[in-house]
């Protein structure tokens, strides 16, 4: 994949300013695009879309295809008529602005989506027909047939059982026997409908919003975990892809070993793949998921690339990551039938963590570029995340999302010689500010892409850090201030990107 110099920044959907109780596609989406071409960036980087699951995270959703209906903009099904501003514009949707109240959320989010689900029943746009749907409905039915059937079913059945996980349902149920799911299709064919419905509405805002940040000259950086949650639509209704016993239980799970994040490395309980069953059907979930993904995003950054080379496999059971082994996996066997099927991949790898010379391999074979994290680099002179070390083909990081704000990195978790080097290597003064030499250095470097987490330009403390691997509560909260996205900053961030010849040539919003 060729890239142009650019630039870009990293926010989450969840922390655009505005909205009720979290950020929305609608007008606080359109707000940050505009901010984007004012700033003369040429990329939105965004953490994953789907329903968040345990602990609030994006990274463990109940499907790898749907879309969170937390994100649908309620002026826009006002505006459709689908709702009214009193049905929601006075409802207390969190106490603290600066932070997504997800348990609120939970509560309150979903009636309102009911009542406009409700509104949406009873249209009949042409008379005499049975039908309240539009056109474009039934074409978003025929497109997500490979997957939206079982979302709406695995939503349904949850419901239906308390939103236990689908493992404790009742067996017929758990097991997919056919007469059992056909009764409880029969019997909440309504319930089923709602959960499309919130599908279809996201799909429509979303590829507006798209189509919107495309006409400014911004392409959006989506993102993929490689694993699926343990308690989701695609383990339930695909045991067959994972390593299971004949309870659909994992026999193993995912992880990583202990590393620079956690002592006990980190159980994330994710079923493993069973790659022999998946190079059997050609990798056909993977190339239906990643041709689902580039319908919907320019760029496509992979979590966890490295586990496509060899992944930590850890016994079901176990309470920690420490006792896992590494297993081979699929390497470019996966890829090129992906390639195959989809033609050029414009994916990014996530390629942090414990590097072996194999995954350095596979990603180059690959050909995609991956990451560099200017909060690793100061281990010594052969660091790979010193900015004079950086390829051209990658893309540089002050921080990830997993990382702590650059502020808090450099306050609290440099050690006296670590700060004394950064300084002296990026010439850093209390005059231009140590945080924007920080940021000039990876504006500097040679990456061709360059993304800056939104937090660290507002030069946010560790209040902003959206994840603290191995924690798990409190995090994905945090939310910007929309009076901090000005148009002193934007001209700053172009300032500084057309510099290092990053900005786009028109800033216009």
């Amino acid at each position: 994949m060729e890239w142009k110099r650019c630039s870009g920044i990293l926010m989450p959907i969840s922390s655009l300013p505005g909205g009720y109780g979290i950020g929305s596609l609608g007008a606080p989406a359109r707000r940050f695009v505009d901010f984007l071409a004012r700033a003369g960036q040429s990329v939105w980087q965004i953490l994953p879309v789907g329903p968040t699951g345990y602990a609030d995270s994006p990274y463990q959703s109940c499907s790898a295809f749907a879309g969170n209906p937390y994100f649908l903009d309620l002026d826009l099904l006002a505006r459709d008529g689908l709702l009214k501003r009193k049905d929601y514009a006075f409802t207390d949707w969190g106490k603290d602005p600066a932070k997504v109240d997800y348990g609120t959320l939970y509560e309150r989010r979903f009636p309102v989506l009911r009542k406009a689900y409700q509104n949406f029943l009873k249209r009949r746009p042409v008379p005499g027909f049975e039908t309240p749907y539009p056109d474009d409905w039934y074409r978003f039915q025929f497109l997500s047939a490979d997957w939206l059937p079982d979302y709406c079913l695995y939503m349904a059945i949850k419901e239906a059982n308390g939103m236990t996980d689908w493992q404790q349902w009742p067996k017929a149920l758990r097991q997919r026997d056919p007469a059992a799911l056909a009764q409880f299709r029969a019997e909440h064919a309504k319930e089923l409908e709602f959960w499309a419905f919130l599908q279809y509405e996201f799909d429509r805002q979303w590829r507006a919003l798209h189509a919107y940040a495309a006409g400014k000259g911004i392409s959006i950086m989506g993102d993929i975990p490689i694993y699926v949650a343990p308690d989701s639509a695609d383990a339930w209704a695909g045991t067959k892809l994972f390593e299971t016993d004949e309870e659909g239980r994992p026999r193993r799970v995912a992880g990583c070993p202990p590393d620079y994040f956690a002592a006990d490395g980190q159980l994330w309980g994710n079923p493993l793949y069973d790659w022999s069953y998946h190079k059997h059907t050609e990798y056909a979930w993977w190339v239906r998921r990643v041709r689902h993904a580039l319908s919907i995003y320019d760029i496509l950054r992979i979590d966890h690339f490295r586990g496509f080379d060899t992944y930590w496999a850890i016994p079901a059971g176990e309470a920690t990551a420490r006792n896992g082994r590494w297993e081979q996996g699929p390497g470019m066997d996966l890829f090129r039938a992906l390639h195959l099927a989809l033609g050029d991949l414009p994916i990014v790898a996530e390629d942090l963590g414990e590097m072996f010379p194999s995954v350095r391999q596979l990603l180059a074979d690959s050909g995609f570029p991956g990451m560099k994290v200017l909060q690793f680099a100061f281990t010594g002179e052969d660091s790979v995340d010193l900015p004079h070390n950086y390829p051209r083909n990658c893309v540089a990081y002050p921080g990830t999302h997993d990382n702590n704000t650059l502020s808090g990195w450099f306050k609290s978790e440099l050690d006296g010689k670590a700060r004394k080097q950064a300084i002296e290597y990026f010439a850093l003064t209390e005059q231009e500010g140590i945080l924007r030499g920080l940021l000039r250095g990876v504006l500097a470097s040679p990456a061709a892409l360059a993304i800056i987490p939104l937090a660290d330009w507002l030069e946010a403390g560790p209040e902003a850090r959206m994840n603290t691997p191995g924690k798990a509560q409190g995090n994905w909260q945090w939310r910007a201030d929309d009076k901090a996205l000005t148009p002193a900053l934007a001209k700053e961030i172009r300032a500084l990107s057309a510099r290092y010849f990053r900005a786009t040539v028109s800033g216009k919003a």
